[in-house]
């Protein structure tokens, strides 16, 4: 039974779909376009509508079309969790803090729900694939990244198992960043407790690590230069240079640019052969 009679939903809806981008059906990326098509707008639109006036939790509602399987997509390959590419050559601060963010804006939505504690699938997708992005990042093991950044907090529930990423800063407080601690029972008076977020234009990584500002070999401030190399097989192929910080740390990051002071700059040159730089 529909939550509203069609002669309402139909006006709500047209003029919804009007604020709406032109999306394709199926993802221009994938070779064939046949597999994992998206849901349609409307159907969400009459889940969400659904949801409002009957105060059902996202289970009840849910349908083969559209169900809380399809939070999990974006962290899975094929059916098991995955690292997150995009995430490796972030700090462990910063990929903590977007699954941390991710996960606790999809929980408070349905705290308010009956059935919120069917999330911990959820929680466990999301988790591995946080502690498996952070384990390709320092070519480590699952369970060491589990044990380094696993902590017990303090919330009105008690305590509370998380993972948590701490950034000091002299003279001021550190910087948090945490996955977890939400208890996924009901909330009837839940609130959504994240700032809404300052829309900024997209920048390339590279121009973030310059605007940083800081020399990725000693730490220093000034005097900031871009070290490059043609491609990082060189630096592979080449036995010597692998004794060197600097070559170490752009195989690791995979990355042919490094953000460096004008001192390592000279270092770097006097030390290497010319075929490697540019």
């Amino acid at each position: 039974m529909p939550a509203l009679p069609s002669s309402l939903l139909e006006p709500l809806w047209v003029e919804f779909a009007a604020l709406l981008p032109d999306r394709p059906e199926f993802d221009p990326a994938h070779p064939l376009g046949c597999h994992r098509r998206r849901i349609p707008d409307q159907v969400v639109f009459a889940h969400v509508i659904e949801a409002l006036v009957h105060g059902s939790g996202y289970e009840r509602i849910a349908t083969t079309g559209c169900s809380d399987r399809t939070k999990c997509v974006r962290y899975l390959q094929r059916g098991q969790p995955a690292h997150r590419t995009r995430l490796v050559n972030h700090s462990d601060h910063t990929i903590i803090a977007t699954y941390g963010t991710e996960y606790r804006g999809i929980v408070q939505y349905y705290l308010p729900a009956g059935d919120v504690w069917r999330l911990s699938r959820l929680r466990w997708v999301m988790e591995t694939s946080m502690l498996k992005t952070l384990a390709l990042k320092h070519r480590s093991a699952v369970s060491k990244m589990a044990r380094k950044y696993r902590t017990t907090i303090d919330t009105q529930h008690g305590k509370r198992r998380c993972f948590e990423a701490r950034v000091e800063r002299e003279g001021r407080t550190p910087l948090v960043a945490r996955f977890g601690g939400i208890p996924l029972k009901r909330q009837k008076t839940a609130v959504v407790l994240d700032r809404r977020p300052v829309p900024v234009a997209a920048r390339k990584e590279l121009i973030n690590r310059l605007l940083a500002g800081q020399c990725e070999i000693c730490g220093g401030t000034v005097d900031i230069q871009v070290h490059h190399v043609r491609k990082l097989a060189d630096l592979d192929r080449d036995k010597q240079s692998r004794k060197n910080t600097w070559t170490t740390i752009m195989v690791k990051r995979r990355r042919k640019t490094l953000i460096v002071c004008a001192n390592c700059h000279t270092e770097i040159h006097s030390n290497n052969s010319a075929a490697l730089t540019q």
